[in-house]
């Protein structure tokens, strides 16, 4: 599983990148592939696995 940190999520569009762990290309997110209970939001800089 791969891991890295949020660069930046705009909760109010549902979307945001994550930097990954190692270099390479940003990773894009949408808040519907966030595994959480309630409110599927990120913070800046959270680690994340994906």
């Amino acid at each position: 599983m791969a891991q890295g940190s949020v660069k930046w999520f705009n909760a109010e569009k549902g979307f945001g990148f994550i930097a990954q762990d190692g270099g390479g290309a940003d990773v894009f997110v949408h808040y519907s592939a966030i595994e959480t209970q309630g409110y599927r939001t990120l913070e800046e800089a959270q680690r994340v696995e994906f």
